[in-house]
């Protein structure tokens, strides 16, 4: 009776150790079976404001000042949008703000974005909307194992090109909208130095130049 238990422990204990070992051969059954990747780039729009003191006039030097100030901290940069909240629509406030952000190669557009809080008398909200292209939850390697009963793509598949992409996209906007065009073809203006190349005058269509050994020259 006890060898029959020993036998029957026994293998009992070699059928569970062949189950594990060939769990763990059996690979991944699930994820992406497409060629889409999961990671996709994701745009993300956060605006920043500063209050200045406005007047009849628009804006004194010294808000002119504390504004340029504000804009050499924020770094702008291609891709940001300036906008302006004036309740009163001042033309000489918004071309004291366009003439300082001019200085950055930057201009003001249209309507401003809601932001929190109310605009107080006697001052205009300067907006600048920075969008951002981020790709989340990368780098994944969460999946331990290569093989895939499935043939399901990689956890971290399109981790690479897709954060390459949104990092060097020069604005993030046109991931979500193309930018308009302006009438002007890429094939256009390529052509320019082209053109100009055919068009010059040969060096030597003039004959050469008499030269003289005589006196070094």
């Amino acid at each position: 009776m006890g060898n029959r238990n020993k036998r029957t422990a026994l293998t009992a204990a070699i059928t569970l150790s062949l189950g594990l070992a060939l769990s763990g051969c059996g690979g991944f059954t699930g994820g992406n079976t497409s060629l889409e990747s999961v990671h996709q780039p994701v745009v993300e729009r956060t605006n920043y404001t500063l209050d200045v003191t406005s007047g009849p006039g628009g804006l004194s030097l010294p808000e002119q000042r504390r504004l340029a100030g504000w804009f050499e901290a924020m770094d702008l940069r291609y891709g940001d949008k300036i906008s302006l909240d004036d309740p009163l629509g001042s033309a000489a406030t918004l071309a004291a703000v366009e003439s300082v952000a001019g200085r950055y190669g930057m201009l003001v557009s249209g309507e401003a974005p809601v932001t929190p809080g109310a605009v107080n008398a006697g001052t205009v909200r300067v907006v600048v909307t920075r969008t951002t292209a981020s790709v989340p939850g990368c780098p994944d390697w969460s999946r331990k194992t290569d093989v895939s009963l499935n043939n399901a793509t990689s956890t971290n598949y399109g981790c690479a090109t897709n954060s390459n992409f949104a990092s060097m996209v020069a604005d993030p906007e046109h991931l979500l909208k193309g930018a308009a065009g302006s009438g002007q073809t890429v094939v256009m203006s390529s052509t320019k130095a082209i053109d100009s190349y055919r068009e010059a005058k040969p060096t030597g269509e003039g004959g050469l130049k008499a030269e003289s050994t005589k006196d070094g020259k």
